[in-house]
């Protein structure tokens, strides 16, 4: 397991499912799309609209993309 990225701030959160834990999944705050005090992930980076995330249950790193923002430009 992985430790929580020096860089991780709690203040710099994103609620998307963690796809190794998918700790989200029995959540009633989750699946009604609200922001939920439980399952969010670290947003350590972004590049346009590709998230670098980090979850804090799992510890698992990995990239997501928003679709949102900037991203995908030539």
């Amino acid at each position: 397991m992985l430790p929580i990225d020096p860089t991780a701030d709690i203040g710099r959160r994103a609620w998307v499912p963690c796809p190794r834990c998918e700790d989200h999944q029995d959540c009633g705050t989750c699946r009604a799309g609200r922001t939920c005090g439980d399952h969010w992930r670290y947003l350590l980076s972004n590049k346009g609209s590709l998230l670098h995330l980090q979850c804090p249950s799992c510890t698992h790193l990995f990239a997501w993309d928003s679709g949102f923002g900037a991203g995908g430009r030539s």
